[in-house]
């Protein structure tokens, strides 16, 4: 959190009272992330912040690099996210490698290769599309040119992303033509959505970045004074507004895991969407915070489905 984030939770303790602005809590402390050192057929060695952790696995050890693949797919160099066991961090439960998400605007095609803007100042990111995943992308992204917006899940190769399948269906019209959404009325305290996620390290030294391994949201309905530079929209869902620094809890409706985290970005792009997820059945449309990778695997998500339902509840005096 910035200096300015912590400023702003210690102003406003001392206005409302501490239950005002709860305490961030880790989503979970069975998630670790950093570079893969070596893997074996029973084992992963990773480069950390804390040094190098190993953990076993199981014969129930599942592992995704772009697909469910065997552990020997696990390579030296890779960015990996492990999720551990219940009983500590010993044992891996899952292993996701390479793991990537763009969401944002086309602004360029080239054959097979799209430029893509997240929005709110992150630099432009090349998506590549393979053949094989083009099909499937293409039945929920039927227009992959200019001006439309673009959502998908896929993995890290070199500088680029490799994109694997759709993250949500696609608006049948260009950003710039996206009907006028009239303002809900912003709730001040709980509103159902979805949490989908992105990572602030781009997948790019996770041993080393401590972006990597933040535990916080961007959000969609930052309040215009102080950030002029978060390019939202009147979002899906009735969120109020927040700066940066705020804290809420975020509760992930399937698995009924809880957290309560701090806004550390914007999340501008969620604010074009106003889809539904299909995770257990969920009905509320409308994107609510976009977790960071290492907090949305803690609170139960998998990367690869690229959303969750949840709800949020701001305390008295956030918004």
């Amino acid at each position: 959190m910035t200096e300015h984030g912590r400023d702003r939770r210690r102003f406003t303790a001392a206005a409302l009272g501490a239950e005002a602005v709860p305490e961030p809590t880790p989503a979970s402390s069975r998630v670790a992330r950093g570079v893969v050192v070596d893997a074996t057929s029973y084992m992963l060695c990773l480069a950390t912040p804390k040094g190098e952790e190993r953990f076993l696995f199981e014969r129930v050890t599942s592992f995704w690099r772009g697909a469910e693949v065997g552990a020997a797919e696990i390579r030296p160099g890779d960015d990996a996210v492990v999720l551990c066991g219940h009983d500590g961090r010993l044992v891996a439960e899952r292993v996701w490698a390479q793991a990537a998400r763009v969401s944002g605007v086309i602004t360029g095609r080239e054959g097979d290769a799209l430029e893509v803007d997240p929005g709110h100042g992150r630099p432009r990111v090349t998506v590549v599309i393979p053949y094989r995943s083009s099909g499937r992308l293409g039945v929920r992204h039927p227009r992959l040119e200019p001006g439309y917006v673009f959502d998908a899940v896929g993995v890290w190769n070199g500088g680029e992303v490799r994109a694997v399948r759709p993250a949500t269906t696609q608006p049948p019209y260009p950003l710039g033509a996206t009907p006028h959404r009239p303002p809900t009325r912003q709730s001040s305290g709980t509103v159902s959505g979805i949490a989908t996620w992105y990572d602030p390290a781009s997948g790019r030294a996770s041993h080393l970045d401590p972006r990597a391994r933040v535990h916080g949201i961007a959000y969609p309905a930052l309040d215009r004074a102080g950030h002029d530079g978060c390019d939202s929209r009147t979002p899906c869902a009735p969120l109020p507004l927040l700066s940066i620094g705020a804290t809420l809890r975020l509760r992930n409706d399937c698995t009924r895991a809880t957290a309560v985290v701090p806004v550390i970005d914007c999340a501008a792009a969620d604010s074009w969407l106003c889809d539904l997820c299909p995770s257990c059945g969920g009905q509320a449309a409308g994107r609510i915070a976009s977790l960071t990778m290492t907090a949305f695997v803690g609170l139960g998500g998998r990367l690869e489905d690229g959303c969750f339902n949840a709800t949020v509840t701001v305390a008295q005096g956030e918004g």
